[in-house]
């Protein structure tokens, strides 16, 4: 299993009951955020270390905040200018980690499974905040919750996720965990952002707009990832939008009462229109955002007390032994 206990790498593996869980407690932290004290004593005397070898604003930010308020000794190690770019392994870079005794370790990589082979070198805990094309699972879960949120349940609903889909990890999170919840996913794109298997991930796909969106409960719009691209995916921007970014006209076949969702940055006029993204009524980016750091505070919760209840049998066990 991806949470184990001792990591949190994805969502893969993870039962409807533990999603619900997690979810659980952070509506408890959206509480504490929204509170006059926000702080809370979850991770006192540990020390969390965000290592971002891609560069991020939204995620960093939020893995920092949501330390900072669970009273985390934190610190960012600035990765693009380390000693990665000198020759140094990820070998070498869990040894160097493990000299500093960290207890969580929230990493950011452009290469998918190299979270997973830093999960296995390293003696803290790990929690990937997005490798690759591989997973995004604490986006997946501030979605979820954010989902829940607005509708009241994540089961039986009709969730658009449209756009770049060959090149997202959050695509691919979200696809996990709204299938375990029993959730109908469509995925809706152009077939040149659509990766070569995706009718096999238990999904409607769609190259039709319009289509897609029809009925739909969630429409959940991605960012198009340039720098993950290597060819001429689209033919020009303009025409991207006129296809597949999402206007007022499009959304109306949309549920009257659906939201829309965006994991960020956006691309205005790009992928979405800016008076959708800015509508109170039917967007919730910005509830995203807040979500995002009740979220990570809960999965740092959950594996600080595990890491907690395991140096304490080991405490229990050196006595005997001793």
């Amino acid at each position: 299993m991806t949470f184990n206990g001792a990591h949190f790498l994805g969502i893969d593996g993870l039962r409807p009951d533990e999603i619900t869980a997690l979810l659980d407690l952070a509506e408890r932290y959206v509480a504490l955020n929204r509170s006059a004290s926000k702080h809370s004593d979850a991770l006192a005397g540990m020390t969390q270390i965000n290592m971002f070898f891609e560069a991020s604003t939204r995620t960093q930010a939020s893995f920092e905040l949501a330390g900072k308020r669970m009273g985390a000794d934190v610190m960012n190690m600035s990765m693009a200018s380390s000693s990665l770019k000198k020759g140094e392994t990820l070998i070498d870079t869990a040894l160097t980690l493990n000299a500093m005794h960290p207890d969580l370790l929230v990493v950011r990589h452009p290469l998918s499974g190299a979270v997973d082979l830093l999960a296995q070198k390293v003696n803290c805990a790990v929690i990937n905040a997005g490798d690759g094309r591989h997973e995004h699972p604490t986006q997946a879960l501030l979605d979820a919750l954010t989902i829940r949120r607005a509708k009241g349940r994540l089961h039986r609903l009709v969730v658009a996720i449209c756009g770049d889909i060959a090149h997202s990890r959050v695509a691919r999170s979200n696809i996990l965990l709204l299938n375990r919840m029993e959730s109908r996913v469509r995925l809706v794109g152009p077939p040149t952002l659509m990766p070569a298997g995706a009718a096999d991930w238990g999904c409607e796909i769609h190259d039709d707009m319009r289509a897609g969106l029809e009925d739909a409960d969630v429409v959940m719009m991605l960012r198009l990832q340039k720098e993950r691209m290597d060819g001429g995916f689209i033919p020009s921007e303009r025409e991207y939008f006129d296809r597949y970014g999402l206007d007022a006209e499009k959304l109306a076949c949309a549920k009257p009462d659906a939201i829309v969702m965006h994991p960020g940055p956006m691309n205005r006029g790009v992928e979405i229109d800016g008076m959708i993204a800015d509508d109170i009524n039917r967007s919730v980016i910005q509830e995203q955002v807040e979500m995002g750091v009740a979220v990570r505070m809960a999965v740092m919760d959950r594996l600080a007390a595990t890491l907690r209840d395991a140096r304490q049998r080991e405490r229990l066990r050196s006595s005997v032994d001793g």
